[in-house]
């Protein structure tokens, strides 16, 4: 065999990135694909009502305030829902509700991820007293019923002001949806410190970091350009995960009265539906109710999938 017909005989081997191989594996869990549309329709549904807002758009569904029939009106064609106590459709105070929800579980755990990550590496990568400090703050933490944890975080920041005049920024007040996403993300970072720092004991000494030491490169370069690149994926679905328990959080806050005020949220509709179960109206408990179950559903199973996607353990085919 000449060197022609070998060369022609030889097939490229091309490689697949990580994200490429692990977008392929995801896109065979059919499950998944569906579980990820439902998360941009209720992400499309909250980006929507948000600009809507700001934009100043008179759209009758956004106006969940409007009075559009009778008291306690059992659903139908017109009202699927049903209306409230005060005549306002059940259906429009829901999908206005996905955009608390969603707001605070997404600022939770970015601010989450923003405190836990950065403190894991620093923890893993420098290990000694730093690494004790640091255990020793989030053991305290994790030691403290998560729950009771949030509403005293909650408690505290309810109705607080913070001088920003420093950076021209005024007074800030937490009030209302601020004051929650900040108390959950400040109390939840605990999880995904742990796994990070982990995961950099077990990077910290191998080659390649070993390499880029030999070649004068700083710490904090090694942790954010060599380590980083190889733990993000935990990141990625350690966020995923943890939204369904934020988004729950949400709800525990409002229906004790420690969320939003003065708009509906899927929390403060469980609230002014319990005592309406006694006299026979479960229209608003149950839709608030579905549209929770959804939404935890569908990131629930995508989360799953998106683990075993991007673990390079798990690639059987």
């Amino acid at each position: 065999m000449n060197k022609k017909s070998a060369a022609e005989n030889t097939k490229r081997v091309k490689g697949i990135s990580l994200w490429k191989d692990a977008w392929n594996r995801l896109k065979r869990h059919k499950l998944a694909m569906v579980s990820l549309v439902i998360i941009g329709l209720y992400v499309v549904l909250a980006v929507f009502v948000y600009v809507a807002e700001f934009a100043d758009w008179q759209l009758s569904p956004l106006d969940w305030n409007e009075q559009v029939a009778k008291e306690y009106q059992a659903p139908t064609w017109s009202h699927p829902f049903g209306t409230d106590f005060l005549g306002r459709s059940v259906l429009r105070k829901t999908l206005y509700g996905a955009r608390i929800s969603l707001t605070v579980a997404f600022f939770a755990s970015a601010i989450s991820v923003a405190i836990g990550v950065p403190l894991g590496a620093i923890a893993g990568y420098f290990r000694g007293i730093t690494d004790e400090i640091i255990v020793w703050v989030y053991t305290t933490l994790a030691s403290i019923p998560y729950i009771l944890l949030i509403l005293a975080f909650a408690l505290v920041l309810k109705d607080k002001s913070i001088n920003l005049e420093w950076a021209n920024m005024g007074v800030l007040k937490l009030t209302g949806i601020t004051s929650v996403y900040l108390a959950m993300g400040l109390t939840s970072w605990v999880g995904i410190c742990r796994l990070i720092r982990g995961e950099v004991i077990k990077h910290k000494d191998r080659e390649y970091v070993l390499a880029a030491k030999s070649y004068g490169c700083s710490n904090a370069t090694i942790i954010s350009k060599h380590l980083m690149p190889n733990v993000v994926h935990i990141v990625i679905i350690n966020f995923s995960l943890r939204f369904v328990s934020f988004v729950q959080a949400e709800v525990i806050l409002s229906f004790l009265g420690l969320g939003v005020k003065g708009e509906p949220s899927w929390g403060t509709m469980i609230d002014s539906a319990r005592l309406d179960l006694t006299k026979g109206y479960w229209w608003e408990m149950t839709a608030a109710t579905v549209a929770i179950f959804i939404i935890s559903l569908a990131l629930n199973i995508f989360g799953d999938a998106l683990r075993d996607a991007l673990d390079p353990k798990l690639k059987i085919e």
